[in-house]
């Protein structure tokens, strides 16, 4: 008898701790969540975390605040989600350049994408290749004859060293045989001042940076680096269009937690952020900021990281683009 008693007591026990682990898991998330970006205000990588922060608030029950965490390539923000507690409570919106760029562009990273576990894709965007007015050329042939005249003359900014701006206008330097003077920023924000100042005269970037800038006169866009027209700049052509064939460049922007984060937390971090992406505001806002709402699913997007830094780690080495 008394030795039935204590199983029967062992066997409740086990039953509450049990129990007691399903709630906890199922509470998720019980506290505020810290969205990381690697980069300024402004931005793709910035609108990208704001358009996804308010829903995921919502439907969380917790607040999800934005910390912006610039310089470095990145890499500070990188590295500090990947040192974080494994506890979902500290996520990381990561810039594909930086996620797929800096491995090959670094000899010595303090974070590795091992440490970075894929929650799920937030938005892509085109490029716009971009003017200051004062540039003597209408589109984007005349801009090449410009550049070959004048080599080294022409400044481009950067959202900094190793961004998608800096890769992507080093192979358009290196596919159009021009020379180019690389001026890097710390992010989109204080890039498109100099830009639209004149100091610098071209821009590589993301529509959110660009996109008004254009449509006021202010900035010239010669092409989108996409394979269709971009729905907000219908009569910007193509780089295909454009006489430039083959010179496509992509951003992305995807969400990801310390590895070692429980499945619980990533999962209901990935259906929150795929419900978000589906909501028609969502969409709506994304469409004004020039990006386009794209989730991938854990799964998928660790695949995707994986081709990117196969197919940018051969790009950059091609061109033996450095962080010099």
């Amino acid at each position: 008898m008394n030795r039935r008693i204590v199983l029967q007591a062992a066997g409740l026990a086990a039953a509450a701790l049990l129990g007691a682990g399903t709630v906890q898991a199922q509470a998720f998330p019980t506290k505020s969540i810290t969205l990381v970006v690697p980069n300024p205000p402004g931005g793709v990588v910035d609108t990208a975390a704001r358009l996804a922060s308010d829903p995921l608030s919502r439907l969380l029950g917790q607040s999800v605040v934005v910390d912006n965490r610039g310089g470095a390539s990145g890499n500070i923000a990188y590295q500090m989600v990947a040192r974080s507690p494994k506890d979902g409570y500290t996520l990381l919106a990561s810039y594909s350049a930086y996620h797929v760029g800096n491995p090959a562009l670094f000899p010595k990273l303090p974070w590795a994408q091992s440490e970075l576990a894929p929650v799920g894709l937030i938005v892509a965007a085109t490029n716009v290749i971009a003017v200051h007015p004062s540039v003597p050329a209408n589109n984007l042939q005349e801009f090449i004859a410009y550049l070959r005249k004048n080599p080294g003359k022409v400044n481009y900014a950067s959202q900094g060293n190793g961004s998608l701006s800096h890769v992507g206008t080093a192979v358009f330097a290196q596919v159009t045989q021009t020379q180019i003077t690389h001026v890097p920023y710390k992010g989109s924000g204080p890039a498109i001042q100099d830009v639209l100042g004149g100091q610098v005269q071209m821009f590589i970037t993301t529509p959110p940076s660009v996109l008004g800038h254009v449509q006021t006169g202010k900035l010239r866009a010669l092409a989108v680096t996409s394979k269709t027209r971009h729905p907000m700049l219908p009569d910007v052509p193509t780089t295909a269009e454009a006489g430039l064939p083959g010179f496509e460049l992509e951003a992305w922007v995807g969400l990801f937690a310390p590895a070692g984060t429980p499945p619980e937390a990533i999962a209901r971090l990935s259906d929150a952020l795929k419900t978000s992406l589906e909501s028609p505001d969502v969409q709506k806002r994304a469409a004004l900021q020039g990006v386009e709402p794209r989730f991938l699913g854990p799964q998928a997007l660790a695949a995707l990281v994986q081709r990117e830094t196969d197919h940018w780690g051969k790009v950059i080495k091609a061109n033996h683009i450095t962080m010099d």
